[in-house]
């Protein structure tokens, strides 16, 4: 037993094992305690939630969850890559695999868990995998950039379809087996299955499910060249994932005599403190809870680590259970469940809503006294936080209107104004929207960083950050502050308003405005990185009127531009740069098709047919791209923008004129359109398509602006979009001419331009307005604001001055000077943008980041 100062040895420093030291200090007890921690990783805390996050760029540093001031600060010792082994219960030490030993008042074990894999043959061989920390995935990346080309994932469940995700993003071929019958069976029921399958297919990963693993095949060197499956088939793979579930990592607790449940686990009691010892607390996924339940989730452990803090503390706490409601983002579709989202209560009914085609499953489980029981939502799971806070109560609205999308019948939005106090928006955090008001009325907190520092909300999977930003703006108001709802730091006015003072004062220049309209003391400056770009596209999308240039290149513009406009061409991850070339409505003529071909022959180009109907050529260095640029408008091709916050693609299918289905011109439509509204600037990119028939091959839809053919003209749908939020356009006109139908696309657009905030999407402008498509159509349609004249006007100066970018830059020799990777040294190719070959074509060469193993520096050692 120690003596003198009393003594805290944490074991494990995960995210759970950081929260613990971090309600330690809150309750200062770092000040009264030497405080241990021994961490078996090569690296202190991080992000395990968004550990598939550095596939996609996150640096293990960006993943970081220890602040290494904190840690000094507060005396605490850190010993990384140094796990315990033993404990000597009885004489109260604990010690490391460095040989150290260290004695304890009060030891807590914070130890996880481990991955669990399968007990099939071969499991180990080279090509297997886990995974569960950063160095999993540096392995994995490894193996993967030099010996595999197909990867299989045994597991279908949440870290499973991240670990497929992963290995797509890796240039695999990625499969995911999954034993029980749907992918995800814990969270989601068969129809929200069903809804993740087709998604999850259509990004071209193949799912195996009601299969398991027999054995792992491997060729004479050792190393994996397949896997046996339960139904007879082989499944053909060089890189094997295992992602089967995880276990308690109790076997420290075994060895020293601790009890443990039947199925694993340290056994605890509902203060945290282990049933065999109270001197020893056990929180985190090595937990067996007093409920019988080991959590999985980081929401359950977080309460753990205060409830054994707060008991080492002499406070009154508890831990009888957590909620297990959980909402994610995989492979880059929405998935949530919360409450009985599988309906276990007797006599429930349910309320459905389901959209095959768009990927979108909601259901509501529903008690006969209307009490809202459980969900479950894939593909849009935006309304989750407001119906997790209303579950076990009778929503004020009927649940048919809550799974409803927006636009359709009689659906509701609840705000986050409607929860009560008790209402939990930061299920990670356990913070209630009581809490989260109490910060602003109590604790003067007025900005939504000051309330995630001051309540914790917010602050781990971030999901909640929107509805925080509602309630702090709520609860300003309410309380008579006056909210800055101003663009920046630099302009009071929204963007609406500063179009509105462009348009009016036909101020062409973005140093004009700030000087006249800027925050007094940013009159005279440079500006920020927020309002330059976007006063850049009110003035590039007013140009002709206003009397400015619209070729953002100009001057002035030049410096306003974001680093893609820049240089008119994307940057790629390895800093070279990619160049799409307009295809209007995605026609092509062969001659068009050999000129791309040997202009990515020529430059050593990798090319890539999009889902917009073009072809994307990537890999040039910045002295190349006026080369291409040249050979490209020699050939009759002008900029794609896709560099821009303007009009990307229309797409089509080929329509009446070739299908027997079709009933108008729909590539006819497409290229009119494409052509009419290229260059187009806007708050955010506008994309398109126009279908010849009802069928809809050409997903119109799901775009900003999204056109259907009837056999009496045309339909038109607007607010659409894709990618990671899916909203379906309305309906917002039925059975125009075409003249009707570019009239109206006109004034939508140019009201859109008008009204929109910075980088907001027409689908998420459409929700926000006051009024919503009922007010749009009253404005567009019946010109209830008398504004529709000078819209159509504001079109008309746009097409009229259209120019082409890589044009007129190629005919400018000052603005090709910028084209050099070095200013100094101009005919210098950056030495950094290297590429490897693959699938007979390249892919950036970019070097695998290294990391020591060595204890970590600048912890404080006593």
């Amino acid at each position: 037993m120690s003596t003198g100062t009393p003594t805290i040895v944490l074991v494990g420093h995960g995210m759970v094992g950081q929260r613990f030291l971090e309600a330690l200090a809150e309750r200062g007890l770092t000040a009264t305690h030497r405080v241990v921690v021994l961490c078996e990783e090569p690296r202190p805390a991080y992000d395990r939630v968004a550990l598939t996050s550095y596939f996609s760029g996150k640096t293990p540093e960006e993943l970081s969850m220890t602040d290494m001031e904190f840690i000094n600060d507060h005396g605490i010792e850190l010993y990384v890559g140094d796990p315990a082994v033993s404990v000597d219960r009885e004489a109260r030490k604990v010690t490391a695999k460095s040989g150290q030993v260290f004695e304890y008042d009060t030891l807590v074990l914070a130890t996880g868990s481990f991955p669990f894999v399968p007990p099939v043959p071969n499991k180990d061989a080279e090509g297997c995998f886990v995974y569960r920390t950063i160095e999993d995935l540096l392995a994995i990346e490894e193996y993967a950039k030099t010996k595999a080309t197909t990867g299989a994932v045994v597991g279908g469940g949440l870290l499973g379809l991240e670990a497929a995700g992963a290995l797509k993003g890796l240039g695999l071929t990625s499969h995911i087996v999954e034993f029980a019958p749907r992918l995800m069976p814990v969270q989601v029921d068969e129809g929200g299955g069903a809804a993740l399958l087709r998604t999850i297919e259509e990004m071209g990963l193949s799912v195996h499910t009601g299969v398991g693993t027999q054995e792992i095949v491997v060729g004479e060197d050792g190393a994996v060249t397949g896997m046996k499956l339960s139904d007879g088939s082989e499944l053909a793979t060089d890189l094997v994932v295992f992602s089967a579930g995880v276990r308690p990592r109790d076997q420290l607790a075994r060895d020293c005599g601790l009890t443990v449940g039947e199925r694993g686990g340290i056994t605890v009691d509902e203060q945290c403190r282990t049933v065999a010892d109270p001197h020893v607390f056990a929180i985190g996924e090595c937990a067996l809870a007093s409920d019988g339940r080991v959590y999985g989730l980081v929401a359950p452990g977080y309460e753990q680590a205060e409830t054994a803090a707060a008991t080492i503390a002499a406070d009154e706490a508890s831990f009888t259970g957590a909620d297990l409601s959980t909402k994610l983002k995989l492979l880059g579709v929405d998935v949530a469940s919360f409450g009985d989202a599988h309906g276990a209560t007797e006599d429930c009914l349910d309320v459905v809503y389901s959209d095959s085609r768009a990927g979108l499953y909601k259901k509501l489980v529903i008690g006969r006294d209307g009490t809202l029981l459980g969900g479950i939502l894939v593909g849009d799971a935006e309304a989750y936080s407001t119906l997790k806070a209303f579950t076990g109560s009778v929503p004020p609205v009927s649940p048919e209107s809550l799974v409803l999308p927006a636009g359709a019948g009689e659906s509701a939005q609840l705000g986050p104004t409607a929860l009560p106090d008790d209402a939990i928006i930061c299920s990670c955090n356990n913070v209630r929207k009581g809490t989260i008001r109490g910060a602003v009325t109590e604790h003067n907190c007025t900005t939504v960083p000051e309330v995630k520092k001051c309540t914790k909300a917010g602050t781990t999977c971030g999901s909640c950050v929107k509805v925080l930003g509602q309630l702090v703006t709520a609860e300003l108001e309410a309380s008579g502050v006056e909210v800055d709802k101003g663009l920046c730091g630099c302009f009071g006015q929204t963007r609406e308003e500063l179009y509105e003072i462009v348009l009016a004062l036909r101020i062409n220049t973005y140093q004009d405005l700030l000087d006249r309209y800027g925050r007094e003391d940013a009159r005279g400056g440079d500006g920020c990185e927020i309002c330059k770009p976007a006063v850049a596209s009110i003035i590039a999308s007013l140009a002709p009127t206003i009397g400015a240039s619209g070729y953002v290149l100009d001057g002035e513009q030049a410096a306003l531009q974001d680093s893609n406009d820049h240089f008119l061409a994307n940057l790629q991850k390895n800093g070279s740069y990619s160049v799409v070339p307009r295809i209007p409505g995605g026609e092509i003529t062969p001659e068009g098709l050999i000129v791309i071909g040997e202009i990515a022959r020529d430059f050593g180009l990798y090319t890539k047919i999009t889902g917009g109907q073009r072809i994307d050529m990537f890999g040039a260095r910045v002295e190349q791209l006026p080369l291409i640029w040249a050979r490209l408008v020699d050939a009759g091709f002008e900029s794609g923008h896709a560099y821009g916050k303007a009009l990307r693609t229309v797409k089509s299918c080929v329509g009446q004129t070739w299908c027997r289905y079709g009933v108008q011109d729909s590539v006819r439509m497409a290229i009119d359109l494409e052509l009419r509204y290229r260059g187009l600037r806007s708050p955010h990119k506008l994309k398109s398509a126009v279908s010849g028939c009802a069928r809809e091959c050409a997903e119109a839809q799901s775009k900003d602006f999204g056109i259907i053919a009837t056999s009496n003209g045309w339909n038109l749908y607007v607010g659409g979009n894709g990618g990671a939020t899916p909203r379906h356009a309305d309906l917002l006109a039925q059975d125009l001419t075409d003249a009707e139908l570019i009239r109206l696309i006109d004034r939508f657009l140019m009201f859109y331009i008008r009204t929109a905030d910075r980088l907001e999407r027409t689908s998420t402008w459409l929700e926000r307005i006051p009024g919503g498509l009922d007010h749009v159509r009253d404005v567009v349609v019946e010109d209830s604001l008398g504004i529709c004249e000078e819209l159509e006007s504001l079109m008309a100066d746009h097409v009229a001055n259209y120019a082409d970018e890589w044009a007129t830059t190629i005919n400018n020799p000052e603005k090709l000077a910028r084209f050099v990777s070095f200013v100094n040294a101009p005919d210098t190719p950056d030495p950094v943008v290297g590429f490897v070959p693959e699938r007979d074509q390249i892919k950036p060469d970019l070097p695998l980041l290294t990391i020591g193993h060595r204890p970590l520096e600048g912890s404080a050692q006593r």
